[in-house]
């Protein structure tokens, strides 16, 4: 059965998202337009799954309410998605995503698959049946070793001395360099990885890895692009020359994240790693599917309360 659109935002397909900063955007018929100094520039936010607003931005009532009709969610980031601050549903009111995200996250065999996924695609090693039945505290002493060694080879390929991830939020300048360039990049990966999390329909706070915080699923989606990505920027930045190196680390991180189009991989490989199903047609999910009436369930319960 083919989606609906209105419950998936194509973030993959064709104009899945769009970045925009220092501009107006208002209401163009039933789509919106971004005027600037250049001049006016619709955009048919029909195709757009989300519409990112960068620093200078503002945004008319009736423009969020034509990207809304068109099931476009809009999110509220720093540069280049660097940073997530607010977000704005769209169409997407279904709740399939979620609901499979809570399933996983409740059962305690499903977590464990969930993990071990994320596992071997951070580090591109396959668990098996030869590995045993391996716990999830287990698996955090296997990435936390694979991490350590992560570090240990970046520091030794760029040259830059290592002597472990130490560093406090209220001592930040006492950390040394690299440490305050890891940070700065992981903030950066943070903001992409909980915009696409949001935009999804997936709950920031349900995570396998990461327990217990409002971000704990942005953590764990993070943590699979951070030896790939983040981790040998900082190191590289750091060597470079250690002078501003938080900002100089924003600036590469928001350019290299760009370059690698992560947002639009970041959601596929979020509904594989949690094996999303399709939904079946008349699934219990679609009896509130129209927002237009009443909740089914509620309709049903009044209805048996008015008979005699």
């Amino acid at each position: 059965m083919p989606r609906d659109l209105r419950e998936l935002p194509k973030l993959r397909d064709g104009l899945s998202y769009l970045y925009v900063e220092r501009c107006r955007i208002e209401q163009d018929e039933f789509s919106i337009m971004l005027v600037d100094k250049e001049g006016r520039t619709p955009v048919p936010c029909a195709s757009l799954g989300v519409l990112m607003l960068g620093p200078g931005t503002t945004v008319t009532h009736a423009a969020i309410s034509a990207l809304a009709d068109n099931g476009c969610s809009t999110i509220w980031c720093g540069e280049e998605g660097v940073r997530f601050y607010a977000a704005g549903l769209g169409e997407t009111r279904k709740a399939l995503r979620l609901m499979h995200q809570a399933r996983c996250v409740c059962n305690d065999d499903l977590r464990r698959e969930v993990a071990w996924r994320m596992y071997e695609l951070r580090f591109g090693y396959r668990l098996t049946e030869e590995d045993g039945d391996i716990s999830l505290n287990t698996l955090r002493g296997m990435e936390g070793a694979r991490m350590r060694d992560a570090y240990a080879g970046a520091a030794e390929e760029y040259g830059v001395r290592w002597t472990g991830r130490r560093y406090t939020r209220r001592d930040w300048h006492k950390a040394d360099p690299i440490n305050r360039a890891l940070s700065a990049a992981s903030a950066c990966l943070y903001g992409v990885c909980h915009a696409a999390v949001v935009s999804s329909g997936y709950s920031p706070a349900l995570g396998f890895m990461h327990t217990g915080k409002q971000l704990s699923f942005v953590y764990d989606v993070a943590d699979l692009y951070k030896t790939e990505i983040t981790l040998p920027l900082a190191f590289r930045i750091t060597a470079e020359s250690p002078k501003d190196v938080e900002a100089r680390v924003r600036h590469a991180a928001r350019d290299a994240l760009r370059e690698k189009r992560l947002l639009a991989r970041i959601v596929e490989e979020m509904d594989a790693l949690l094996d999303l199903p399709d939904e079946p047609e008349g699934a219990v999910g679609d009896v509130d599917s129209d927002p237009a009436m009443p909740a089914a369930l509620w309709e049903a319960l009044w209805a048996e309360m008015k008979e005699p």
